[in-house]
């Protein structure tokens, strides 16, 4: 059971992972203070108290936030190397002064370009991790810096990384909405890499859910490492779900498949030589076509069981978050 008066800071609350954690900690019966940029507006999140405090102002936000046990870090740069590159260090050095101020745990989603390509395709805590790739060895070295900080700090702070595969659930910034889904209503998709190759997606409503089960417990170490393993699913299987639902919206006839148009690798290699975000997912591309799933054992002895929405389901539900003008959602989306 939640503790009385529980209370969770979230960096970057009104990102993907943020705002998903900002409600499932609000209905799990959390105080949650929600941190935004001055200025931005504020989600309209039952349960959530917005804090719109700058971040270097560590001191101003740990005062807003006081009595918060758990801080999420949810602060994500533009995706680009140099972004990651001159900014991912500060972020984290800021969320490691608010978590070690507040005597509380840093909760960080980490995802599997710690690897790199000769990866095995079982991917568990003890694995090595041996990124290729800049932004890969960026991700290895703040947790690092996450690793050092507990440390450091004695008994002042706790730290729990939660590794997840690629995220989708959210109304913009994933795969599914940048790649996969903007044409689903002219009856197309597209896709990078092998169409058969398995590979793990996180829903974020249920990466969320396992974030708070995790905070609500006892018997963490001062420095956690959790595998979610999340949905474990191939294009073919994405394809299939998106197809059933474009032929009951009447963008495909019954029975009809899309049109897959297939984005081949050199594409953003080469257009990634004048823009520094297709470069960086050029660097990342392998991990649609190397077979790896995330083993959650750990995870499972810990919590009894992942969360876990049924795939469909959590397809639907992502088009629903998407906008996309579906004629009638079925019950269950909305129950």
């Amino acid at each position: 059971m939640t503790r009385p008066q529980a209370t969770v800071l979230i960096l970057g609350a009104r990102g993907r992972l943020g705002l998903a954690a900002a409600r499932a900690f609000a209905q799990a019966g959390w105080r949650v203070c929600g941190q935004i940029r001055p200025g931005a507006p504020a989600p309209a999140v039952p349960g959530v108290e917005w804090l719109a405090h700058d971040l270097q102002d560590t001191a101003g936000l740990a005062a807003a936030a006081r009595g918060a046990r758990v801080v999420v870090h949810a602060l994500n740069p533009a995706y680009t190397v140099a972004a990651w590159r001159e900014q991912a260090p500060g972020l984290m050095a800021a969320a490691l002064a608010l978590a070690t101020g507040l005597r509380a745990t840093l909760m960080l989603p980490g995802n599997v370009y710690n690897y790199g390509e000769d990866m095995p395709a079982v991917l568990q805590e003890a694995t090595p991790q041996r990124p290729r790739h800049e932004l890969g060895r960026i991700r290895v070295a703040l947790e690092q810096q996450m690793a050092q900080a507990v440390e450091d700090s004695g008994a002042a702070m706790r730290a729990v990384v939660v590794r997840a595969g690629n995220f989708f659930g959210a109304s913009e910034g994933t795969f599914l909405d940048k790649m996969v889904a903007p044409q689903l209503t002219r009856g197309k998709a597209s896709w990078m890499g092998d169409l058969d190759v398995s590979t793990p997606w996180a829903y974020l409503p249920d990466l969320a859910r396992t974030l708070v089960m995790l905070a609500e417990r006892d018997d963490l170490a001062p420095f956690e490492d959790f595998h979610f393993a999340g949905h474990q699913v191939s294009a073919r299987q994405w394809l299939a779900v998106l197809s059933q639902v474009a032929q009951e919206q009447g963008w495909l006839q019954p029975g009809q498949a899309l049109t897959v148009r297939r984005v081949p690798v050199w594409f953003f290699r080469l257009f990634g030589l004048a823009s520094a975000t297709l470069a960086t997912i050029a660097q990342t591309s392998y991990l649609f076509s190397t077979p790896h799933r995330l083993d959650n054992t750990r995870l499972v002895q810990r919590l009894g069981a992942e969360p876990r929405t049924p795939f469909e389901l959590a397809v639907r539900q992502s088009l629903v978050a998407m906008r996309l003008p579906l004629a009638e959602a079925p019950e269950a989306l909305a129950a």
